[in-house]
Formats: structure tokens, sequence, C-alpha cells
């Protein structure tokens, strides 16, 4: 009983994380016309992340696909715009699902 009440208090602490953090971006988004509305869609082809970065650090990524359609092409992209960060110095801490 009490394990339930955990999770249920954990998956509420998630959703105001997604929700404070969906906010957050789409307001550096707002600048470039671009906004996000689900996290684990609208992240996962790696564009939106790296307008997202581009926007932040005022610097435009190295070569990415600008169309991806296949499921490597999108990881290449989320790969390229984490090795920016990493590249950066920028530590990405306390990412889950």
């Amino acid at each position: 009983m009490e394990a339930e009440r955990d999770l249920a208090e954990d998956a509420q602490w998630k959703k105001i994380q997604q929700n404070t953090f969906t906010r957050w971006a789409n307001e550096h988004l707002k600048t470039i016309d671009r906004s996000i509305n689900n996290l684990e869609t609208d992240l996962s082809d790696g564009l939106r992340l790296i307008a997202l970065i581009e926007v932040l650090s005022q610097k435009r990524m190295p070569k990415y696909n600008k169309r991806p359609t296949f499921r490597s092409q999108k990881l290449e992209n989320v790969s390229v715009a984490l090795k920016f960060l990493q590249d950066e110095g920028i530590k990405i801490v306390n990412i889950g699902k």
C-alpha cells in the first residue's frame, strides 16, 4: 500500500518536472517560432533539441540531418546534440524516464 502511494507521488513529481521543463523550453524556442508539446516524442528526432541548444548557446550545431526519416538519423541527431553539450563542458544530470 505504501509502495503504491510512493509510486503515485513519484509519478506526480515527474509530471510536474515535465511540465516545468516544457514551459521553460518553449519560452526559449518561441524566439525561433518552435515549440514542444510532448517531451518524449518532440525531442526524439533531435531537431527541437538541437534548436533549443542553439538558442541557449547562441552557437550553430555542427552538421546534422535536417530531415531525419530513419531511426538511425534521429539517433545521430540526438548524439550530435549530446556531443555538443559534452564538448562545451555541460554536464547532463538527473535525466531519466
